[in-house]
């Protein structure tokens, strides 16, 4: 059994890279499914954190082969067999934010519009506050919360129209009746 340094860190100043998803070897090697638009940024990699009982363990890289376009295998200091490598199975990958790539002005990444107002670009009303992003494939959603009803609405890009850092306002053509089905008993 590997022996961890157990730190308790916040992990709002990390982001999920991915999910440690099977077992490759008898020699402990496990198959890294990295989660980004761009997975081959991540292929040099020296250290990583792997979430386990909700605190984050450092873990450094001693060997990473490229699997597949979007996978590394991994072979993780202090892991050296099956046993101790299926203990890290389903387990989230995470990175500290600065190792994120530099975006454009009108890019963003999903945690940093959280507490940002989410207004209905046809209307140009305030639909509420932005809560949290979920990332379905094919349909990413952006849960709002307006007067504690919560509200969840497509962003895509027939419904994206713009973003305003500098007011922290995501700008979305919320799609027509989808708000009065959360608001009629409000009303």
């Amino acid at each position: 059994m590997a022996l961890f340094l157990y730190l308790k860190m916040a992990t709002e100043n990390y982001f999920q890279l991915g999910l440690i998803t099977k077992l490759h070897s008898f020699k402990g090697e496990v198959i890294l499914h990295i989660d980004a638009d761009d997975p081959s940024i991540y292929f040099s990699i020296k250290h990583l954190f792997i979430q386990i009982n909700n605190r984050l363990i450092p873990y450094i890289i001693k060997k990473s082969i490229v699997h597949k376009n979007n996978q590394l295998r991994l072979q993780l200091e202090g892991i050296i067999n099956q046993e101790d490598a299926s203990l890290l199975l389903k387990n989230a990958v995470f990175l500290p934010l600065e190792q994120l790539p530099k975006l454009n002005k009108d890019q963003f990444y999903y945690h940093e519009i959280i507490g940002y107002q989410l207004i209905d670009s046809t209307t140009n009303t305030k639909v509420g506050s932005i809560i949290n992003v979920i990332d379905h494939p094919g349909n990413t959603l952006i849960e709002a919360e307006s007067d504690g009803v919560e509200i969840i609405v497509p962003m895509n890009d027939a419904t994206f129209e713009k973003i305003e850092k500098s007011s922290k306002k995501l700008f979305l053509k919320v799609p027509e009746g989808l708000l009065d089905i959360y608001l009629e008993d409000e009303r």
